[in-house]
């Protein structure tokens, strides 16, 4: 997992440039315990269905008061090291994506440094990101950025995507949940990611979190679906549009995408790139529903700009479709249903693959979208899996978002077998709902306190985790493993 340190500043030496950067190894890092939405939905005495089906959610991890997102952190970057045999002189950059925030001042990604400290490795760049859950799409940019210009130096650089979603007592709940990723980036990579990025930022307030003397967030609810479809709207043209220009530049004759040929222009040049030009499509998923909505508002897009494609031939009433402005689309239940239909068979083919981590975890945050990733590497075979391509939509409200691609262009059998992801998602202990709503009571009656020992049972941590043994009067956190047996 490690490449030759080199300086890339010799003079009069043409030092060779990274190619193929992308994901070398990854891994998942998630509490032992998860309850089923299903017997929530009973607990809390809602209708049956409102969250299983209304939300698309079937389970929801959450940890107590014992873990926290640095010992999140310490436990997936830990686990990849240690699983892939890493060595850690061989990393030159962290960057970190969390919107847990435990501290004004102090990142997650110093308390990352304990795990180099034995190896003597001090000289690693990168820092926290935060922007609700986009800040690990930034993490992962610049850790890519820093690869691929003149400062690079040759090591490989780790991105770690992680939060606890957790919510005060009321609609906004059963979305919660919680993990974290960690991903190796280096050149020759089996996972690369292509050079294009849409996006969109604009000032709104959807989702936030001002009160800091509580973990729980701000949440307007359907003001956040409206912002995230319009940020999937405005940051996916703008990567068509760029797909375009680039395709214009490279001088092609026509467009590659298999519906649109030389000679068959659209008058659209965001056709240039849709729907059937991946094998997958994954998105920030904050619950399964939101993804249905997402996937199937990429293929409404590609309607509007062609809509004569013949994978539109049985879309009722298009002309009323057309005629729509798209800010009068945003709210139109009409469109949403129509192409949620439409895309029902593409999204079981290209984006529930990808979807393991959030039935089984629930909302990631900033690790949703990463989630989604580590999910579909564990879930398609490696030689199916190899030479696909697949695009990935990242969102965090306030709001960021991007969307961007990678091609699978190596074998990803050594990431499924380490990450072995199914089978540990199988071994969470699904507990009673009383266990979670105790375990949020006792986060929020501890949040924020100082000159205290955690109140949560180590046998509710996984054999060898990191954990939070305690807090002193400086509010100094204290990490310690979890017996292995």
């Amino acid at each position: 997992m490690t490449i030759p340190i080199v300086s890339t500043h010799v003079a009069n030496i043409d030092i060779p440039r990274p190619k193929d950067v992308g994901v070398l190894a990854m891994e998942v890092y998630f509490p032992r315990r998860c309850i089923s939405e299903a017997e929530l939905e009973e607990f809390d005495g809602v209708s049956k269905g409102k969250y299983t089906i209304g939300l698309g959610q079937e389970y929801m991890a959450w940890p107590d008061d014992r873990e926290d997102i640095n010992s999140f952190a310490l436990n997936a970057v830990a686990g990849l090291l240690e699983k892939y045999n890493i060595d850690p002189k061989s990393i030159g950059r962290i960057d970190v994506g969390t919107e847990t925030i435990i501290d004004k001042s102090k990142s997650v990604k110093t308390h990352l440094m304990d795990l180099f400290a034995e190896a003597g490795n001090f000289d690693i760049e990168g820092i926290d990101s935060k922007n609700a859950c986009y800040g690990s799409t930034a993490a992962l940019f610049n850790a890519i950025n820093w690869i691929e210009s003149t400062s690079w130096d040759g090591r490989n650089a780790i991105v770690v995507a992680g939060d606890i979603a957790v919510y005060a007592e009321g609609a906004a709940r059963p979305a919660g949940g919680a993990g974290a990723c960690a991903i190796l980036l280096g050149p020759n990579a089996p996972i690369v990611f292509e050079p294009i990025h849409g996006t969109h930022m604009s000032n709104t307030y959807d989702f936030y979190k001002p009160n800091l003397s509580s973990e729980y967030p701000e949440v307007d609810g359907p003001v956040s679906v409206v912002t995230y479809i319009a940020a999937l709207d405005e940051a996916y043209s703008r990567f068509r549009e760029k797909t375009a220009r680039q395709l214009k530049l490279a001088q092609i004759n026509g467009y590659s995408n298999g519906h649109v040929h030389s000679g068959d222009k659209p008058a659209d040049p965001k056709a240039a790139f849709s729907l059937q030009d991946v094998d997958y499509a994954l998105f920030h998923s904050p619950y399964g529903k939101q993804a249905v909505k997402g996937h199937a508002r990429m293929l409404f897009n590609d309607f509007r700009s062609a809509p004569n494609a013949p994978q539109f031939a049985d879309i009722p009433n298009p002309e009323a479709f057309l005629a729509a402005s798209q800010k009068e689309s945003l709210s139109d239940k009409n469109v949403e249903k129509t192409f949620i239909a439409a895309s029902k068979k593409s999204f079981a083919q290209k984006t529930d693959p990808g979807m393991a981590c959030s039935k089984r975890l629930g909302n990631m945050y900033t690790g949703s979208l990463y989630g989604c990733l580590a999910s579909l590497v564990a879930n398609v075979e490696p030689a199916q899996l190899r030479d696909s391509r697949v695009s990935m939509f990242a969102f965090g409200s306030g709001c960021a978002a991007s969307f961007f691609t990678f091609r699978v262009k190596g074998d990803t059998s050594e990431i499924k077998e380490k990450m072995d992801l199914m089978n540990r998602l199988a071994a969470m202990k699904v507990v009673p709902c009383q266990e979670f709503v105790d375990a949020l009571a006792l986060r929020e009656k501890n949040h924020n306190a100082v000159s205290y020992t955690p109140e949560g049972s180590i046998d509710n941590i996984w054999p060898g985790a990191f954990y939070l043994d305690s807090v002193d009067s400086k509010y100094r956190r204290k990490y310690v493993k979890a017996p292995l047996a």
